[in-house]
C-alpha cells in the first residue's frame, strides 16, 4: 500500500484538502488530531510526560493543555522534548492504523511532516500551497487569534517555499485555482503509482 503524506503550513488549507480524498474513499490519518488523543490514551507516553513535565500536567486521566502549553510555548528545548516524545508515539499509531487500511493508498495529515521527520515513512508528500497573507486571514478567523499569534505560530514551522520544495506533488489552494480539480488529477496519478 502506498503511504502518502498531505502537508502544508498553518492555514493553507491541509484538512480541506485532505477531506477531499475522503470522499474519494481515501483512508486519512489526520496526525495532529491523534496526537492529542494519544496524549490521553497510551499508557507509555502519559508516563514519559509526568516524568518530563511533572504529575500535575494531568488532572487525574486528563492532560491539562492549557497547564503543558504555558509550558512548552515559552521554552524551545521543552516544546523539542514534548515533540520528541510525541511524534514517535504519532508515528507508531499511524503506523498500526495504516495497516489496517485496505485502499490502494492512504493519507496521513500532518502540519510537521518534515519538521517530525515522519516524512522517512512514507512513499510520496503532497504539499498544500496558498500565499501567506491569505493563511494568516485564514486562521485569525478560524481560531480567533491576533495577526502576530499567528506569525509566531508560523515561525515555528518550516518557511512554506521550502516545505513545497520538498514534496512530490503541490495542491494551490490559493482562491485562484479551483482545488478539486487538481485533487481528482493527484488521485488518478496516486492509484496509478499504487498500481490500482
Amino acid at each position: 500500500m502506498l503511504k502518502v503524506g498531505i502537508t502544508g503550513g498553518i492555514g493553507s488549507g491541509k484538512s480541506t484538502v485532505a477531506s477531499i480524498f475522503e470522499l474519494l474513499d481515501i483512508p486519512v490519518y489526520y496526525a495532529d488530531t491523534k496526537a492529542k488523543e494519544i496524549m490521553q490514551t497510551d499508557p507509555l507516553l502519559i508516563s514519559q510526560i509526568k516524568q518530563h513535565f511533572g504529575e500535575h500536567i494531568y488532572n487525574g486521566q486528563v492532560l491539562d493543555r492549557a497547564a503543558l502549553g504555558k509550558i512548552v510555548f515559552n521554552d524551545a528545548g521543552k516544546l523539542a522534548l514534548l515533540n520528541s516524545l510525541v511524534h514517535p508515539a504519532t508515528i507508531r499509531n499511524s503506523d498500526e492504523w495504516a495497516n489496517n487500511q485496505s485502499a490502494p493508498y492512504i493519507l496521513k495529515e500532518a502540519a510537521l511532516l518534515f519538521e517530525s521527520s515522519s516524512f522517512h515513512y512514507l512513499d510520496k508528500i503532497i504539499g498544500v500551497s496558498a500565499p501567506q497573507p491569505l493563511r494568516i486571514n485564514r486562521v485569525m478567523k478560524r481560531d480567533n487569534v491576533t495577526r502576530n499569534d499567528v506569525l509566531a505560530r508560523m515561525h515555528k514551522q518550516i518557511d512554506e517555499s521550502i516545505k513545497m520544495k520538498l514534496c512530490d506533488f503541490v495542491v494551490y489552494n490559493d482562491e485562484q485555482q479551483m482545488v478539486i480539480p487538481q485533487v481528482l488529477a493527484l488521485h488518478e496519478k496516486l492509484l496509478q503509482l499504487a498500481g490500482a
